[in-house]
């Protein structure tokens, strides 16, 4: 949105960027510098003259070469549109005017007739006739009344003998014209006439309402915000108060933007004009996805009652979606704003993502969980990032970190949420042991004891993503107990992580109290929503009143998949089109991090013995049911073969919907493994099942022997445990 004049840049967080001015220290008194006059002082008689007013010498709609071309095309546009109108409508205007020429006609005989008739001279030979018939004896009066008499009748003749002529020669002229002289002459004659017989309640032309795409006038504006109770309105005829347009409307991009000010004494702010978005885009004939606005702060010029308004021509978030350029990006630091998406009017918005946590949140098959893996897969373009990732879902969405994570929880059963505990618990030792690091570390070391990215190098404390998607999930399948205490740590995770490096990074569906507590949602920083069925539902992702500030993510369709609202502060919110990153590019991203991390010696935990990963990178193809296998059983090494198949269900419905055991086995049979017994123990029941020994089996040798070699190999994990001590470095 257009949040100042002419226009702002906007950084990720929606607002407009400060410059910080540096001053240099005040000289001493005894070097002070001799004063100088100022040009402004009321004594200078040639201040007025050689002041400059600080006013911008063109108009906002020509100060760049895009905005000149914008809206001399709109120009175009809107000429021709009305060219078009009223072409369509020649044959009610033929008529129309005929009418109204006959009508000028009778008016300007009217109008005529006492020219004609002297009537100028009239008054005084009436008045001089009946002084006659009163003084019958005054010769000299009556002749006074022949000769008075006798001019008015010469005029009268003079006058009817000119019209005459005219209409006769006019006669003569249109008989002897050929017929396009005749339809000009013709025009010449109806066009006046017809002008003359207009009237307030017949005009020749109609006077059209361009639709918004076509333009957009400050009087329609003004209208709406009439309708809508932001403006009083007039007595009479008067329309009442209103706007000050300090620019436009003027041609932006796809769309119209304005900046206004609430005329004084009306009780209103920008705020109100904020929370009737809606009402305005239904008196303007648009979709309210169509509205953008926002209040144009102080450090950009504006006031409590200055409004930015861009008006869309169609819906902005529609359309071919747009690539993220994280796929063909070769490396990325997490320390910059990661790419995000594209605003309504297409520009880049990016995210800073160091000490900050963010939550995602939305109605399923809305694209949350792709816009929650941008964020990933930034990560994973950084091999001195770290990654936990836990998916209560358990599907394929995430299955591809197979190949990155140091931890990575598929799923929400039993053993996963036991395995999401332990991750938690070792997050939360991790994040005590940085920070005694950060502690010990001198100040020319580490100046405001946070992370750093000399430090992540040098002690080898690298970023830490912590990535939790369907969080919901986890929290109603525990107990009251394990619940309350998972609840705890991720709070302390998100509160106090950032400045040890962790950012969190949680999605949830419709988060109610009763799914993700308050207490959790309140302290996530950095939010985002994509459509849900209400202002409510709303308001628990993005926060409390936010969709009465315009943060509303309700007003989104369900064609709008991969569009939300995002908010980034306390009054910094923007709708995203957020980066296509499907699942194939995700799956490459993911090898290509694993690549890079162990280039740099930086491949830990699961990712180090994942055969499948391995495999994967490695360019060696397992059979799809036993890499599947393998995933699912990741947390147990023993499983009943009904839980192995409603876990392959959840993972791939598609292929896995219709199996059976005897399929599973003989598939399994066919990808070479070897089932030691058929019968497993699992909380003390004794069912058929399969042994995770048993599937790690019939993976060809080499790739074992590819995943010993990787964890043999210098791992983080010892550095880490062990770091350098930081007083030897300080001194």
């Amino acid at each position: 949105m257009t949040d100042t004049l002419p226009r702002p840049v906007l950084n990720g967080h929606n607002e407009p960027q400060v410059s910080l001015l540096k001053f240099a220290p005040a000289p001493a008194i005894d070097d002070a510098p001799p004063e100088v006059e100022a040009v402004d002082r009321p004594d200078n008689p040639l201040a007025d003259w050689l002041t400059v007013p600080d006013v911008p010498i063109l108009p906002a709609w020509a100060r760049s070469a895009a905005s000149l071309k914008a809206n001399t095309v709109a120009l175009g546009r809107l000429c021709a549109w009305h060219t078009r109108y009223h072409l369509l409508r020649t044959p009610k205007y033929a008529w129309r005017a005929a009418w109204l020429a006959t009508k000028g006609l009778w008016r300007a005989v009217r109008g005529l007739w006492p020219t004609l008739t002297a009537h100028d001279q009239t008054a005084a030979v009436k008045a001089l006739r009946a002084q006659v018939k009163a003084k019958p004896d005054d010769v000299d009066l009556a002749v006074r009344y022949a000769l008075l008499h006798r001019e008015r009748t010469l005029a009268r003749r003079w006058r009817w003998g000119a019209a005459a002529t005219a209409v006769a020669a006019a006669a003569v002229g249109w008989a002897l014209a050929p017929l396009p002289a005749q339809a000009g002459m013709l025009a010449a004659a109806a066009v006046p006439l017809a002008y003359l017989g207009r009237g307030e309640d017949v005009q020749l032309l109609d006077n059209p309402t361009p639709p918004l795409r076509v333009d957009m006038s400050a009087q329609q504006l003004n209208d709406a915000l009439r309708a809508a109770g932001l403006l009083k309105a007039g007595k009479g005829d008067d329309d009442g108060p209103r706007v000050t347009c300090v620019m436009g409307p003027v041609r932006d991009g796809n769309g119209w933007a304005v900046i206004f000010d609430l005329p004084k004494g009306g009780g209103k702010t920008a705020a109100d004009v904020l929370a009737k978005r809606t009402a305005i885009a239904a008196e303007l004939g648009v979709d309210e996805i169509q509205v953008i606005a926002a209040r144009v702060r102080a450090a950009a010029g504006g006031n409590a009652g200055r409004v930015s308004m861009w008006v869309a021509d169609d819906d902005p978030y529609l359309g071919a979606p747009v690539p993220s350029p994280l796929v063909k990006a070769d490396r990325f630091s997490v320390w910059e704003p990661i790419p995000f998406g594209q605003d309504a009017r297409g520009n880049r918005i990016t995210v800073p993502v160091m000490w900050q946590s963010l939550f995602f949140g939305g109605l399923p098959r809305r694209g949350k969980t792709f816009t929650q893996r941008l964020m990933t897969a930034a990560g994973l373009l950084d091999p001195y990032v770290r990654h936990y990732v836990a998916d209560g879902k358990g599907g394929a969405d995430w299955m591809p970190m197979k190949a990155v994570a140091h931890r990575l929880v598929m799923g929400a059963e039993d053993d996963a949420v036991e395995a999401l505990k332990a991750m938690l618990k070792e997050l939360l030792t991790e994040m005590e042991r940085r920070f005694v690091l950060l502690r010990g570390l001198p100040v020319s070391v580490c100046p405001e004891g946070k992370l750093t990215p000399a430090i992540v190098e040098k002690y080898n404390v690298p970023v830490i993503f912590v990535t939790i998607d369907e969080l919901q999930e986890y929290f109603t399948a525990m107990e009251k107990d394990d619940r309350d205490q998972v609840i705890n740590d991720l709070c302390r995770i998100a509160r106090r992580g950032p400045a040890a490096g962790f950012i969190s990074n949680f999605a949830s569906q419709r988060p109610d109290a009763d799914s993700v507590p308050t207490k959790l949602r309140e302290i996530i920083t950095l939010r985002y929503c994509t459509q849900v069925v209400d202002q409510t539902s709303s308001d628990m992702v993005l926060g409390k009143g936010k969709a009465a500030q315009g943060a509303d993510a309700s007003v989104l369709s369900e064609d709008h998949r991969g569009t939300g609202v995002l908010v980034t502060g306390p009054a910094s919110f923007v709708t995203v089109r957020a980066d296509f990153l499907p699942g194939p590019d995700f799956s490459e991203l993911c090898q290509r991090g694993r690549a890079l991390r162990v280039k740099h010696g930086q491949l830990t935990g699961d990712a180090v013995g994942d055969v499948t990963a391995a495999a994967d990178q490695a360019g060696v193809t397992i059979a799809p049911v036993l890499s599947d296998c393998l995933d699912v059983m990741r947390h147990t090494d023993r499983m009943h073969t009904v839980d192995l198949l409603d876990r392959l269900v959840n993972v791939d419905e598609d292929r896995y919907g219709d199996w059976d055991a005897e399929r599973l086995a003989a598939e399994l049979d066919r990808a070479g493994v070897q089932r030691t017994t058929k019968q497993v123990k699992v909380d003390g029941k004794n069912l058929a099942g399969y042994r995770r020994a048993d599937l790690e089996a019939a993976v060809p040798a080499e790739l074992l022997l590819a995943a010993r070699r990787v964890e043999a190999a210098p791992s983080t994990e010892a550095a880490t445990d062990t770091p350098s001590g930081p007083a030897a470095e300080g001194a």
